[in-house]
């Protein structure tokens, strides 16, 4: 039997019967509903928001919070194989399910309380409600201490004024998570976004995650009730915990996006005939794609392991932080490949290449910069802190 292309280890023979159908059902969605509209979303600048419903009805929304919450339950694998089959499509889509399950239902479970985890999760799940994760900020995002945004107590309610930038889901969502500087230390609410004094601008002109919403909040006196506090965390702490979740999802992501890269690249040069015989024929194409396989095979068992290390409980941010690195830009390398390989068709949105390659340019930013988990792994070798 001939190995498969995207999967010459048969990584999918060390997942579970449920990780496999989760794999399975979420590819076929890719497949028939995110492939055929994407890339005409991308040319428009369009999240696809039509697909959210039945994205909500399949579980992603959340998958790893517990059923208690109308969530799904799943383990950290499954929810790694979900942002891979998403971004396989498109990395706005996985964006789209990373914030809402990581940076916004995430927290409301893990620092929020029980009255906040039963008013807000099980609509979440459904989709009824979107989220939005405020942290970066417009002076720069690499150095979350440095927050201007404040929240100061007034009475039994908080005030909170600044800015946030590059909020994926901002002009979508009915909630906004946001992180603010306290008397008492960065503290986390979560903001109504009808509330007096919210605004949410949408950002144009991007050449990168244009199948996404990605906006500007602002915070002009904005006045809510001590209730809408996270009570169960304080400082860095809070946010940082966050992103380690969006991370860890993230790793899983671009493996999607290499993928689809690869397939592209074995197809379209099995039937472009160049000098008299397919370009797949020549040694140096063949020696470009060898090299996708070996590097979405080594990312495969990266995230892999990573997700079993999550499920044991014992996932270190450092982890993530290789994966993260790794994973991404062998993503983004591959994407640029398979565009030079398919020459001038490769410019045109009616193949996926030069779309993963200008989505991971945000990727690779995101969610810390690659220079950013390249620090943190020095750290842990050297035990000193260059930042």
């Amino acid at each position: 039997m001939p190995l498969n292309p995207t999967d010459l280890f048969d990584i999918r023979s060390l997942l579970s019967e449920e990780e496999r159908a989760v794999q399975d059902a979420v590819a076929r969605f890719t497949d028939e509903k995110v492939i055929p509209i994407i890339g005409d979303a991308f040319d428009q600048g369009r999240f696809p928001k039509e697909l959210v419903p039945e994205i909500a009805a399949m579980g992603l929304l959340g998958s790893s919070l517990p059923e208690q919450y109308g969530c799904a339950g799943l383990n950290a694998v499954s929810y790694g194989l979900i942002c891979q089959e998403l971004e396989r499509g498109d990395s706005g889509i996985r964006s789209f399910v990373s914030v809402q399950s990581s940076l916004c239902m995430y927290p409301i479970y893990a620092y929020g309380s029980e009255e906040q985890r039963q008013r807000y999760l099980p609509g979440m799940a459904k989709g009824e409600i979107i989220g939005c994760f405020g942290l970066t900020e417009p002076h720069g995002g690499s150095d979350p201490a440095n927050m201007k945004t404040t929240a100061k107590k007034d009475g039994g309610d908080w005030v909170i004024n600044g800015a946030k930038m590059w909020i994926t889901n901002g002009n979508l969502a009915q909630i906004a998570i946001v992180w603010a500087q306290t008397d008492d230390g960065i503290q986390g609410f979560i903001v109504p976004t009808d509330t007096k004094g919210f605004a949410a601008q949408e950002i144009h002109k991007k050449m990168s995650l244009r199948a996404s919403v990605t906006s500007a909040l602002f915070f002009d006196n904005v006045r809510i009730p001590d209730s809408q506090r996270l009570p169960n965390v304080k400082g860095l702490k809070g946010p940082l915990g966050c992103l380690t979740q969006a991370r860890y999802g993230i790793t899983w992501g671009p493996i999607g996006a290499a993928q689809a890269c690869l397939t592209e690249v074995v197809n379209y040069t099995k039937e472009r005939i160049l000098f008299g015989r397919p370009v797949s024929a020549t040694q140096a194409v063949q020696i470009k794609m060898a090299e996708m396989a070996r590097r979405i095979t080594l990312a495969q068992l990266l995230s892999l392991q990573l997700g079993r290390l999550k499920d044991a409980g014992t996932m270190q941010p450092t982890q993530v932080s290789l994966a993260k690195w790794n994973n991404v830009r062998m993503a983004i390398d591959i994407a640029r490949e398979a565009r030079d390989i398919l020459g001038g068709s490769g410019i045109t949105t009616e193949y996926c290449p030069i779309r993963h390659a200008l989505n991971l340019e945000s990727v690779i930013t995101y969610e810390g910069t690659e220079t950013v988990h390249q620090l943190v792994v020095g750290r842990e070798l050297t035990g000193i802190n260059a930042f």
